[in-house]
């Protein structure tokens, strides 16, 4: 696709000539990597980590961030922060997540012991 192409599905979303059943989201956890994953370049700490998704609602989003933390070796401390955002990729046929982010911070995470 071009660069006009890839702009464009945001306008066609934005005037209803794409529909989709999903709603976009951002979500926060605070936790620790307590598994390292050379994928993600994550070490064994307190880290925050942060999603982009598409989804039904914010319980699926929650839902999504939990399954794929879990994965990735990544303990949450408490609840996920979910916020309806503008989206910065299209939304496909089924609900996913993307721009992951793990950003380590010195100090203590309740989960890292």
């Amino acid at each position: 696709m071009s660069d006009g192409a890839d702009k464009d599905w945001k306008l066609k979303l934005r005037y209803g000539q794409t529909e989709t059943n999903f709603d976009h989201f951002a979500m926060v956890a605070d936790g620790a990597v307590v598994e390292a994953n050379a994928d993600f370049k994550t070490e064994v700490g307190p880290c925050v980590l942060s999603m982009k998704a598409w989804a039904k609602d914010t319980e699926e989003a929650a839902e999504m961030m939990i399954a794929i933390s879990n994965h990735l070796g990544f303990k949450m401390a408490g609840k996920v922060e979910i916020y309806a955002t503008e989206p910065d990729a299209p939304p496909k046929e089924k609900p996913y997540g993307y721009d992951l982010k793990f950003t380590p911070y010195e100090g203590t995470s309740p989960t890292a012991q």
